[in-house]
């Protein structure tokens, strides 16, 4: 205990990072303010929260931390910005023009970053139309509120709600701590925990005060499993030769390229749950006229059957081993090393490096993807367990991932502030490593 308040002494100590909290912490607070503001001419008495709590709805409502079901300026969040940063990152891989960019250091990133921005308000406007015409019913509009005027001026608001989200972020990671698009998503979850343990509480009642200490204490043991796994990496020795330059010696040292058994952090997750969500909607178009259609849309409108969790996994694999040959090129891993006069012992440089690597890459993705599939399912096994579902989601998935990544990132930005100015570490041995993926994509 000691240890821990002298570490939070030298943390505030600091200016600058005492500057850079407080920053941040405002900045949230302005965030999560901006969340209950519910849309003009709306009545917030008629909201129906309950339309926005399970599939992709459920997944976009805990993102924006309750802003989409409570219909705010806030609505949408930073999800569009999410959907445009991953829409740029694949054509940075798939259009040679993007490819270019990328390799063209500073300015070049400035250009995507522009793009992801214009593609941004592009996504926004067409999502906040289909948000408005879905979920905003005429019966949530107050008197004289249902003109196209207003729908107009909503749509605005909320192309504006995401675009200034946007800002916050960018606010965080310049004058705050951390990565601000990764943190925000961060604290979307976070604030929707108290009331899930309430309920989670509640239900249980005095009767159930030991099934539920035994749900805490089960949850505990998943995220620790999870901080274990995704800052797992497998170290490939790479030795660099020796070059003498006049009279000094360089290289000879021996260093290691550090493959994450988890290369693709949580995309797989988030894109299989986006495409889960489309057999209950097609199966709606034909529910009336075929009984086969409306068994698959019940079936695949349930996160906890067996059908959709089977294949949910199934897809999660699949985009596991795609995400991950994006990401990582063991090609360029092979080139660097070979300009760089680096090599692996016993293997020779070039095209049988690259096979190397590639080969323990797919070796290490595969218990990888299995892994991300249990987490993707767990929500669905804790809520047959008797948990409620509001709290059986943050025992897997997006959310608990999302929260370990970045909350890990968060702290490796501290830690590294505090051995700057020759401070102990925040932990007695070992350094708070890695970054997460989530907090990689924002930026």
């Amino acid at each position: 205990m000691n240890r821990f308040i002298q570490t939070i002494r030298n943390i505030f100590s600091i200016e600058d990072l005492r500057i850079r909290i407080l920053n941040t912490l405002g900045f949230l607070v302005i965030f999560r303010l901006g969340s209950y503001v519910v849309l003009p001419g709306v009545n917030p008495a008629a909201i129906n929260n309950d339309n926005a709590q399970s599939g992709f709805l459920g997944i976009v409502n805990t993102f924006s931390g309750g802003a989409f079901s409570n219909v705010s300026i806030f609505a949408l969040g930073i999800m569009p910005y999410i959907t445009a940063s991953i829409v740029l990152q694949l054509l940075t891989f798939a259009v040679p023009y993007f490819q270019k960019l990328s390799k063209e250091g500073e300015s070049g990133r400035k250009k995507i970053n522009q793009y992801t921005r214009i593609l941004t308000i592009a996504i926004c406007a067409f999502q906040s139309i289909g948000y408005i015409a879905a979920y905003v019913k005429p019966e949530m509009m107050l008197p004289g509120m249902d003109s196209p005027f207003y729908y107009a001026a909503r749509t605005i608001i909320l192309v504006s709600g995401t675009m200034f989200c946007m800002w916050l972020g960018e606010k965080i990671t310049d004058k705050g701590i951390g990565n601000g698009i990764s943190m925000l998503i961060m604290v979307g979850i976070i604030s929707r925990l108290p009331h899930a343990l309430f309920i989670e509480g509640y239900t249980k009642g005095m009767k159930g005060a030991l099934p539920f200490i035994i749900e805490l204490i089960a949850l505990f043991f998943i995220v620790v499993m999870v901080v274990a796994i995704t800052q797992a990496v497998r170290k490939i020795p790479v030795q660099y030769a020796k070059q003498v330059v006049g009279n000094k010696v360089y290289g000879g040292q021996r260093q290691y390229i550090p493959l994450k058994l988890i290369a693709a952090g949580v995309m797989p997750i988030i894109f299989a749950q986006s495409i889960m969500v489309l057999p209950p909607m097609i199966a709606s178009f034909y529910g009336e006229s075929s009984d086969l259609a409306a068994s698959i849309g019940t079936a695949f409108a349930d996160f906890t059957s067996w059908q959709y969790n089977v294949l949910l996994s199934v897809m999660i694999i699949l985009f596991t081993f795609f995400y991950t040959a994006l990401s990582v090129n063991p090609k360029n891993i092979s080139d660097d090393m070979k300009r760089n006069n680096g090599f692996i012992p016993g293997v020779k440089p070039g095209d049988q490096t690259s096979e190397y690597i590639d080969n323990v890459l797919s070796k290490i993705t595969f218990p990888g993807a299995l892994f991300l599939a249990l987490i993707a399912i767990l929500p669905a096994l804790a809520s047959l367990a008797g948990i409620t579902r509001e709290f059986a989601y943050f025992y897997g998935g997006t959310s608990l991932l999302i929260t370990v990544g970045v909350v890990l990132d968060t702290l490796q930005q501290i830690e590294s502030y505090l051995l700057m100015r020759h401070y102990e570490g925040m932990m007695k041995s070992g350094r708070i490593k890695g970054r997460s993926q989530v907090t990689a994509i924002a930026s």
